[in-house]
């Protein structure tokens, strides 16, 4: 829950390990793979008034133990301690139908950030041929652009650590 995570942020230790238990009382957080997030959603967390975030945790920025734990006919990963909020390395809010913000948003979003540094890019040259009455001029307004264009969208990618080990983790338990 964004409270919850909320709480952690400042604490610098998430400790709850389901709704309403907390890790001391369950000995460990419960967690979930992205394919069975959608499941202990609807299991679990259809009915919650509260907003939900879906973490993404990288494991090997845990500093406490985990492992894939039987339950029924699969496994779930599960922490043996408090997540740390160095650890995660994704948070997203939960809509109702517990997922996700859709793709076409993300992509519209995407399409627009870009659109923006192109006209950016596009004004710098003009600019630079306005003041300085030049193609020199413009050529290096537009060359500043397409700088600024390359490295925004770089810089914004960087803050996410990918491994092989990456699950998803919502405080979705059981």
């Amino acid at each position: 829950m964004v409270e919850d995570w909320e709480r952690a942020r400042q604490s610098g230790a998430y400790t709850t390990s389901t709704r309403g238990v907390s890790l001391e009382q369950e000995g460990f957080l419960h967690a979930a793979r992205r394919e069975q997030v959608a499941g202990v959603f609807n299991r679990y967390y259809r009915d919650a008034d509260e907003p939900l975030v879906l973490l993404t945790i990288d494991t090997d920025r845990l500093d406490v133990p985990w492992r894939e734990d039987p339950v029924g006919t699969d496994t779930f990963p599960h922490i043996y301690g408090p997540l740390s909020p160095r650890a995660v390395v994704g948070v997203e809010r939960l809509n109702a139908g517990g997922g996700t913000e859709p793709f076409v948003a993300l992509f519209m979003r995407e399409m627009m950030l870009r659109f923006g540094l192109a006209i950016l890019a596009a004004a710098l040259a003009g600019i630079g041929w306005l003041v300085f009455g030049s193609g020199i001029a413009a050529f290096l307004g537009l060359a500043v652009g397409a700088v600024v264009a390359t490295v925004v969208p770089q810089r914004r990618r960087r803050g996410v650590h990918l491994t092989r080990r990456r699950w998803r983790w919502d405080e979705l338990g059981r």
